[in-house]
């Protein structure tokens, strides 16, 4: 019975985790789901290919290890944040597809709320910036755009969530409509400072108040899951955003602890206690998280690009066969060879917020191969995170750890991980769990049904697997920012 599993739903796959009261792994089930790109930077999901991809793999994982709906003492749900979903109050079904948090389309919208003032109000209040990155803008989207959408949500028949709010909705048979306070926090349409969806905001977004989720505490009752999916019921008791149950599994509960996650975007979270820092280099404000009513905040960067830069090498221009061999062809890239790629694919995230930059590789010359490209794509995603990291630098008046803990499917690469500390100039800790995201969210329902330790005994397990320490020198590393940084400045739209 004290057993835990552990809902992952990501931006490419769903992953479905049981754990052992120990805090071990015992089984993995991941499953892939189709992305559905219908316009240029327009990015959406089926909504039921999600739902089927989580049953199917919580069933797995259950058949795996031979447990029982009974043997769970709780479920953790975490998820690609952002993406929004709107759905029929009464049938449950999706009136539109999913829109991913990578989604553009509403850029329109944002440069008015930029042009009128109204984006001002937006950050005081949600510690975000107008962007289409963030869910308000695509449920103002979807209401205005999706045939009898705004009568409907107008009537109390539509229902707004971001992934979460549907899998506990689906996973409940409808009895629950809630979110935490992470995932609130992601919309555009919650005041981080009262707790509260702020009625200013939804007014000029024109977002009917009746279809938003209850907001509770990260660990806290979501309600049963209905005993039809899984043979039984189980206890939903714990729920973050992805990168927020990061920070948890990375165990970055005092202030001035740090995490990046390298999936298929990069996100750097800094926990700053109970402060609400105000960015000045046009990072987001947010949550690490919500526990007992109290707030931890965090300054965030976000980058858009990370692992899916490189699963454009193997997709699109085919020039690997899987991520596994990149650190090996960058390792044999030529040295003489300084190419710089800017994987702007969907615009770039923090700390530029360029929504219109498109993406551009600089430096090519006849000698440039595989290998180069190849380098280049896992550099830029250490570039960046060495972006995020200075800007935190720059906002956080306190002291902070400048040791980076890392998680996410492309730390496994040593080669991209010892580039990181080698740009960073600072050390990376790759845990022994690299499963942090799903970690932190079987924290978050094991510690709230009793069977996990608390915060300070949790901290105690978490174990270091690599260190990779700064080994390049100065010069080389000043000389290879800068280029960075002139190739950042060459890809920005006029428009910033």
């Amino acid at each position: 019975m004290g057993h835990i599993l552990a809902i992952d739903q990501g931006t490419t796959s769903s992953r479905a985790m049981i754990f052992s009261s120990e805090i071990s792994i015992l089984a993995v089930s991941q499953e892939e789901f189709p992305q559905h790109f219908p316009k240029p930077g327009w990015v959406e999901h089926n909504p039921e290919d999600i739902w089927s991809s989580v049953v199917s793999t919580v069933s797995d994982v259950l058949s795996k290890t031979k447990l029982k709906a009974a043997d769970i003492a709780g479920l953790g749900i975490t998820n690609q944040r952002e993406t929004t979903v709107i759905w029929n109050r009464n049938t449950g079904k999706p009136v539109y597809n999913a829109i991913v948090w990578q989604d553009r389309r509403t850029e329109e919208f944002c440069a008015t709320l930029r042009e009128d003032g109204f984006a001002q109000t937006l950050n005081e209040k949600t510690g975000l910036l107008a962007d289409p990155y963030f869910s308000g803008t695509k449920i103002a989207w979807i209401l205005d755009n999706v045939d009898g959408a705004r009568a409907a949500a107008e009537a109390g028949e539509l229902v707004f969530g971001n992934i979460d709010t549907f899998l506990i909705w689906r996973l409940t048979g409808g009895k629950v409509h809630a979110t935490d306070a992470t995932n609130a926090s992601r919309t555009m349409l919650f005041n981080i400072h009262t707790q509260e969806w702020d009625q200013d905001i939804l007014a000029r977004f024109n977002i009917p108040h009746s279809m938003l989720p209850e907001v509770k505490d990260c660990a806290d009752d979501f309600g049963l899951t209905d005993a039809a999916h899984f043979g039984g019921s189980i206890a939903i008791a714990g729920v973050a955003g992805d990168q927020q149950a990061a920070a948890i599994g990375q165990a970055c509960f005092k202030p001035g602890m740090m995490k990046s996650t390298y999936g298929t975007g990069c996100f750097a979270i800094l926990n700053t206690g109970d402060s609400a820092v105000r960015s000045k280099s046009r990072l987001l404000t947010t949550l690490t998280y919500r526990l007992n009513g109290k707030v931890a905040y965090a300054l965030e960067g976000s980058i858009f690009m990370a692992g899916a830069a490189v699963q454009w090498l193997r997709d699109g221009l085919q020039i690997i066969e899987k991520a596994s061999e990149t650190g090996d062809m960058a390792e044999a890239a030529a040295s003489d060879q300084e190419v710089y790629m800017v994987p702007a694919f969907v615009g770039l995230g923090a700390p530029y917020w360029d929504a219109e930059a498109q993406g551009a590789i600089y430096g090519l010359s006849r000698g440039t191969g595989r290998n180069e490209i190849v380098r280049a794509t896992l550099e830029a995603v250490c570039y960046q995170t060495r972006d995020l990291l200075e800007a935190m630098q720059s906002d956080f008046a306190e002291d902070f750890e400048t040791t980076l803990r890392v998680d996410g499917g492309m730390v496994a690469s040593d080669w991209t991980m010892q580039f990181l500390a080698d740009i960073l100039k600072a050390n990376v800790d790759r845990p022994t769990i690299m499963e942090t995201t799903a970690l932190g969210a079987a924290w978050l329902a094991g510690s709230y049904v009793g069977v996990w330790p608390d915060q300070e005994g949790f901290s105690e397990r978490w174990k270091l697997e690599r260190r990779f320490a700064p080994l390049m020198n100065d010069e080389d590393r000043g000389r290879k920012y800068a280029g960075w940084k002139n190739a950042v400045q060459r890809t920005l739209s006029s428009t910033v």
